[in-house]
């Protein structure tokens, strides 16, 4: 089984900056797409920013693009979400997760989740 935890949400004001980890653990990730998430209330889960198994590949959604940045640690079980400029629109609950899928972007390809760090940014 995979362990997924994530850290360093916090509350911000509005044009800060907040770096995000996720580190899995209990099992090989070789070849394992990372990805995170986020979840305001009352709305469903949606994809944030996704990377490759060798970290040489990223994909942003619109939202975050220019914004966010994802890297990958070198021992690949790590990675990192870097946030700049934060809105107040970007306040959700953070979901790392892992998958086996390239370029995934849909809850439904990625297999072990986190349990979730929370991100408020004040306007």
């Amino acid at each position: 089984q995979v362990q997924v935890v994530e850290s360093g949400g916090g509350l911000v004001q509005a044009g800060g900056s907040l770096r995000l980890s996720c580190s899995a653990s209990g099992r090989t990730l070789s070849g394992y797409t990372m990805g995170w998430f986020r979840q305001a209330p009352g709305k469903e889960r949606e994809f944030v920013v996704g990377i490759s198994w060798r970290g040489n590949s990223a994909y942003y959604a619109d939202s975050v693009k220019g914004r966010f940045t994802i890297s990958r640690g070198n021992a690949k079980n790590t990675v990192y979400l870097q946030m700049n400029s934060l809105k107040p629109e970007d306040t959700a609950v953070y979901y790392c997760a892992a998958g086996t899928s390239v370029s995934a972007i849909s809850t439904n390809e990625y297999t072990y989740w986190g349990q979730g760090t929370q991100v408020t940014v004040s306007s």
